[in-house]
């Protein structure tokens, strides 16, 4: 696929940001997913040698104490019982409220717009940049762990959850190199950096502390995860990376520090990169750290909700 360069993509006269709208072609659903070919679904199959299934979704009622509202405080579960059987239904379903995808729907750059530049009255009124087209297209590639928690931990400066710690391109690739996995065009890379360890074994009480406290404020939680800064958005794009998603409940690191930016405007909106966030990667990483490998074969099906903005991972690395 021939995708120009980070630094000869157009930029916005009024910010200086780049975007890659109409890089794909016009009127286009799948931004960075477009990456994952039927020739690269066909390379990542191969990488299956045991036909080891390994799970990367947290239950669906996790967590719930992390948001301030009802938006994603947790679903209601409600069971009907009669001679027959069982039926059942959820009432104030998160379709972001645990292990996600964050669609095209979810963020825009300012006055520009959504991915490809659309507007309000185009994504509501036309139904664009809804999760179906991912749903539709699958989200199925070489997945690669990048075990920033594990690597940090063996160099003896082990990450700290509560502390706000950058990683970009550079850190990524160091990280790779030290775990003998090569980077490829059209990856699914996952970042691990233990935060989601870290929350686990916080009690309830310590849990509820956290609540609403997702926000650059003055009580906003710190913690580590992707760099923020452009450089980083450049670096993605340019390694044609296809999605990327964290053990943590935003992908980058918190909190937003406004001079640097949200990395979320420029990778979702302006590059239309699928992100993940709250992907449970404790299984895997064992299983990796035990026998060496760190690529896999990685199957995601989003749920098929036409309009919708996020939805569950439901992914799975096959090994």
């Amino acid at each position: 696929m021939d995708l120009p360069k980070y630094s000869d993509l157009p930029a916005f006269e009024k910010t200086g940001e780049r975007h890659a709208w109409g890089a794909f072609g016009p009127d286009d659903q799948l931004g960075t997913v477009n990456l994952l070919t039927p020739e690269r679904v066909l390379a990542a199959s191969r990488l299956v040698k045991q036909g080891h299934v390994i799970n990367l979704s947290l239950t669906l009622d996790t967590p719930t104490t992390l948001y301030r509202g009802e938006t994603r405080s947790g679903y209601r579960h409600n069971t009907t019982v009669n001679r027959g059987g069982r039926d059942d239904t959820l009432d104030n379903f998160a379709m972001q409220g645990s292990s996600q995808w964050d669609g095209l729907r979810h963020v825009r750059y300012r006055e520009f717009g959504y991915w490809g530049g659309l507007q309000d009255e185009d994504v509501d009124g036309q139904g664009r940049l809804g999760i179906e087209a991912w749903a539709q297209h699958g989200i199925v590639g070489r997945g690669v762990l990048i075990d920033a928690a594990r690597y940090y931990e063996q160099a003896g400066a082990p990450l700290d959850a509560t502390k706000k710690t950058p990683l970009g391109g550079p850190e990524i690739e160091v990280i790779a190199a030290a775990q003998g996995v090569e980077l490829r065009d059209g990856d699914i890379l996952l970042l691990r950096t233990g935060w989601l360890r870290w929350f686990l074994a916080l009690s309830d009480q310590e849990k509820e502390a956290l609540r609403g406290r997702l926000n650059p404020g003055e009580d906003g939680l710190d913690m580590p995860g992707l760099d923020p800064s452009t450089s980083t958005a450049a670096w993605l794009w340019d390694r044609r990376i296809a999605a990327i998603a964290a053990d943590n409940p935003a992908l980058e690191a918190l909190r937003v520090d406004a001079e640097v930016g949200f990395q979320h405007r420029r990778l979702i909106a302006l590059q239309g990169m699928a992100l993940g966030e709250l992907w449970d990667m404790e299984a895997l990483s064992q299983d990796c750290a035990a026998d060496g490998v760190y690529e896999f074969m990685l199957v995601s099906a989003p749920l098929n909700v036409p309009g919708a903005v996020g939805s569950p991972a439901n992914a799975y690395a096959i090994k």
